[in-house]
């Protein structure tokens, strides 16, 4: 695990040599996205509290324990480095909620959506409507969000079979910077949940918090000054 790389980049941390009297940095946490359309966005219950839990553990960023919650028309969007949305069915963005969702990741937002099976095709249609200029494309092996803090080679790891198909990450880049990350054929949040949950191999669980961590770590440092 490369800390201190990922100490080194992180404007979060407090320096060493600053006076004991600078506040410590506000701890920072996931937000769950409350989308319409009938897909269950509350899917996965201990999935983001559990991997909150992990960052503040392997990593030098400190995090709240809990999860927040926001719509796209939240006034409180942008205070979040990292939106999660998830669930089964459909997935379904207004103009407006679209037009602000575009604004938060051309401003610096992170958003995962994690397909938990059923949600493909209704998220395609949505992310069209946020960035109608942008494809969604294969994120290659080679980036950083495979490395920042645990080596992942092979890239997303599928947690989970559907389709007997692998698994894939997407994603929407502005520029160099990936802004938008779909897991998909991996069902990535069900390896965040709590183990009795699907009594999944302690070695997969673990694979999926991996590429948890290294998500929200590439979210922080990666993330332009607003």
């Amino acid at each position: 695990m490369k800390r201190a790389f990922l100490a080194a980049i992180l404007a979060l941390a407090v320096s060493a040599a600053a006076p004991t009297t600078v506040a410590a940095p506000a701890a920072l946490t996931i937000a769950r996205l409350r989308y319409e359309g009938g897909g269950d966005w509350y899917a996965n219950p201990s999935s983001i509290p559990n991997l909150l839990a992990a960052i503040s553990e392997r990593t030098t960023i400190r995090v709240a324990r809990e999860e927040a919650r926001v719509t796209p028309l939240d006034a409180r969007l942008a205070d979040y480095p990292f939106v999660h949305a998830t669930g089964h069915g459909t997935i379904r963005f207004s103009d407006a909620e679209a037009a602000r969702l575009r604004e938060y990741l051309l401003q610096g937002g992170f958003l995962h959506v994690d397909d938990n099976y059923g949600l493909d095709e209704s998220f395609r249609a949505a992310v069209k409507k946020i960035f109608p200029d942008r494809e969604l494309v294969d994120v290659p092996l080679s980036h950083p969000i495979y490395h920042i803090v645990y080596e992942l080679p092979r890239g997303l790891p599928k947690i989970h079979e559907h389709d007997a198909k692998p698994a894939r990450g997407y994603g929407v880049f502005v520029g160099e910077r990936l802004v938008l990350f779909y897991s998909h054929e991996s069902d990535l949040g069900n390896g965040w949940e709590d183990p009795k949950t699907y009594n999944d191999p302690p070695a997969l669980r673990e694979q999926a918090l991996r590429m948890g961590v290294n998500l929200f770590a590439y979210a922080v440092t990666s993330r332009s000054p607003r």
